[in-house]
């Protein structure tokens, strides 16, 4: 699935590339940015409703995708909410889903889902861009990656108070028609489902965060495929009616965003202790030196929500988070700011990285 403006960029099949900042391309002035959260997330989670904060999650893509007829737009699943983007002319559609999806989420799952809405060249005047690149995750299956610090400038807004997109009495039900969740929970093969939130500061060259995120890249990618979390052999289906032959199954790893970047790298991968905490030792020295912020989480299993467009299951997406927290959990070390001890790596009491 191609998730792109009229004139999409080049899409790359080495996932390392996507830390390179040359092959991103800006979105025009007037294109709008549209970003979902579930406030209070980690609370749902710790409740154990890891599925129903992943519904909530993805139900802004599923809804956008319905509405506008086409999923062939950059979006971003980000565990407990998503951000998209959008040419001028979809002001209507997108705001009427994200009220739609608002409502949904308090109506049918008790949730608070926090949306916003802003134009680029809001976010371009407070020194911020938005650029986009491409990832070929499969053959069918591209992801949009998002960079210039401005899906983070739009957020941290958003959590303000600025840019929300009012509720209204009279929405209406979304059209969630392909969002999914028919597998249980896959669980580890290697020892640990890891969710990691690695972001660059303002102030770091992208020439260093790239050679650090390769780094840590290198790591996972010395595991089997590349530690990813979907299984060769089929996860357990929900019920009884859900079953795919081998190839099919193996298309759904293929096209699973485990890995991705949207001002941040973003990965949920299985992987060994061994492997996390050669990791976490290069980024707690790297965060010591003031170039990033980061924040992890280990579990057991992963969990798959999928999307498959209606009269295209071919073009089907699948999104992946932790199941004992990822990436909220992850988010809420990192925005936590404190610097751990790891691997006899001391902490400098002086130093406070938000």
């Amino acid at each position: 699935m191609v998730n792109s403006p009229a004139h999409p960029p080049q899409a790359y099949s080495k996932f390392s590339s996507v830390l390179d900042p040359s092959i991103y391309e800006p979105l025009p002035d007037d294109w709008l940015i549209g970003i979902t959260d579930v406030i209070d997330s980690t609370l749902a989670i710790g409740a154990g409703r890891y599925r129903d904060v992943n519904y909530a999650g993805a139900s802004v893509i599923a809804a956008l995708g319905n509405a506008w007829g086409t999923f062939d737009f950059p979006f971003v699943f980000r565990g407990d909410g998503a951000a998209f983007a959008l040419p001028p002319q979809s002001i209507m559609v997108a705001t009427s889903v994200l009220r739609q999806v608002a409502s949904f989420a308090r109506t049918n799952l008790d949730l608070a889902l926090r949306v916003g809405l802003l134009p680029v060249s809001e976010i371009r005047a407070r020194g911020r861009d938005v650029r986009i690149a491409r990832y070929a995750a499969s053959e069918k299956a591209t992801y949009a990656m998002f960079a210039g610090g401005g899906l983070k400038w739009a957020e941290q807004q958003m959590k303000s108070g600025r840019y929300l997109v009012e509720p209204d009495q009279h929405t209406t039900t979304p059209d969630l028609t392909g969002l999914t969740c028919d597998w249980t929970p896959i669980p580890s093969q290697q020892g640990e489902i890891l969710s990691l939130l690695v972001e660059p500061h303002d102030h770091t060259s992208p020439e260093v965060f790239a050679a650090l995120g390769k780094r840590v890249l290198a790591i996972f990618d010395a595991g089997p495929r590349q530690s990813h979390p979907v299984p060769v052999d089929m996860a357990i289906p929900e019920n009884d009616e859900t079953y795919l032959d081998p190839k099919s199954w193996s298309g759904v790893a293929a096209n699973s965003d485990f890995r991705k970047y949207d001002d941040a790298l973003r990965l949920t991968l299985d992987c060994t202790s061994e492997q996390i905490d050669t990791a976490e030792a290069i980024l707690v020295a790297a965060k010591a030196r003031g170039e990033i912020n980061f924040g992890l989480h280990r579990q057991s299993h992963a969990l798959m929500t999928c999307l498959v467009p209606s009269g295209r299951p071919d073009l089907h997406l699948h999104f992946l988070d932790g199941m004992g927290g990822g990436y909220a959990k992850a988010a809420e070390m990192m925005e936590a700011g404190e610097l751990p001890v790891v691997a006899g790596i001391g902490r400098e009491p002086a130093i406070f990285f938000a």
